[in-house]
């Protein structure tokens, strides 16, 4: 979490030039069976508490420890978080006395934070594409690692059901991001079961009014051009990401009307097979088909 922690130690206007911290961990993701710690040794000998680690005033040092905890919690990997930090404790944690229990007489934000915690567990704890598959590739989808200048990133969680996902939006600034659109692999209707600025938790309440509906795919006359991103998956998973079959007659179509299109992993899969090539899976599955 050193990278995480010193992510959030930046005023958010900084963030954008230091976004590979927060994608870096993906890269050893999946190597091992790794625990996310928010342990003890953070918050002793000067090093601040979690809370006053933040940047900002105390409304936007909560705001950010909220989102924190979030993101950890829709992260891959088991939680470790160290007691006192799930209620917003100023101070450092010390051994000779007990935690600062009376924060919680002060509500919204301690209180709030307490809440936020304990609902996040139970999430977790409910929805098994938070828990089933921590360890590998197949739980855990890009949508958009690049927006680095908005300082958003969104995924996707997966359950051993594969339909059984969870969309993850994590905006990293305190700007509100009105309209702001991210694929989505299956259409429908996605209910929002968590908002960390939700005011129940001492946030200031702006979410998405209980859900979003998706939208299907532009027709390639509204396009101008085309950049395919990578993913898990492999050309021919159709029946577990129906959503593969609409991207490539949405590329073979563009090329067709002789529009730019740059794959990328499986974008460049996904663009040979719509000209008719053949892609076939690799010996090594992390490597690629």
């Amino acid at each position: 979490m050193n990278d995480t922690l010193k992510y959030f130690a930046l005023d958010p206007i900084y963030r954008k030039f230091q976004h590979n911290r927060m994608t870096f961990s993906m890269l050893y993701a999946f190597t091992e069976n790794f625990v996310l710690p928010l342990s003890h040794d953070e918050v002793v000998h000067g090093k601040s508490s979690l809370l006053h680690k933040m940047p900002g005033d105390s409304w936007q040092q909560f705001a950010n420890l909220r989102l924190l905890f979030g993101y950890m919690y829709a992260h891959p990997g088991k939680k470790l978080l160290f007691m006192g930090a799930e209620f917003g404790q100023r101070e450092e944690w010390n051994h000779d006395t007990s935690l600062d229990w009376n924060l919680l007489d002060f509500p919204p934000h301690h209180q709030g934070t307490q809440r936020l915690v304990a609902d996040l567990n139970a999430l977790c704890r409910r929805e098994p594409a938070l828990h089933e598959i921590d360890f590998e590739w197949q739980g855990f989808e890009w949508l958009d690692c690049t927006d680095a200048e908005d300082s958003v990133l969104s995924f996707v969680r997966r359950a051993r059901d594969p339909h059984n996902i969870l969309i993850v939006v994590a905006n990293f600034t305190p700007v509100i991001r009105e309209n702001y659109r991210v694929g989505v692999p299956e259409p429908g209707l996605y209910r929002e079961i968590l908002n960390t600025d939700s005011a129940a938790y001492g946030g200031s309440n702006v979410g998405n009014l209980g859900g979003a509906q998706s939208e299907p795919l532009p027709s390639w006359e509204e396009i101008d051009g085309l950049v395919v991103m990578g993913g898990p998956m492999g050309v021919s998973d159709t029946s577990e990401h129906p959503y593969l079959t609409h991207e490539t007659e949405l590329i073979a179509a563009m090329v067709h009307a002789g529009q730019p299109v740059l794959g990328v992993c499986l974008g460049a899969q996904l663009l040979a097979h719509s000209l008719g090539a053949k892609v076939y899976p690799g010996e090594q599955a992390e490597i690629g088909f």
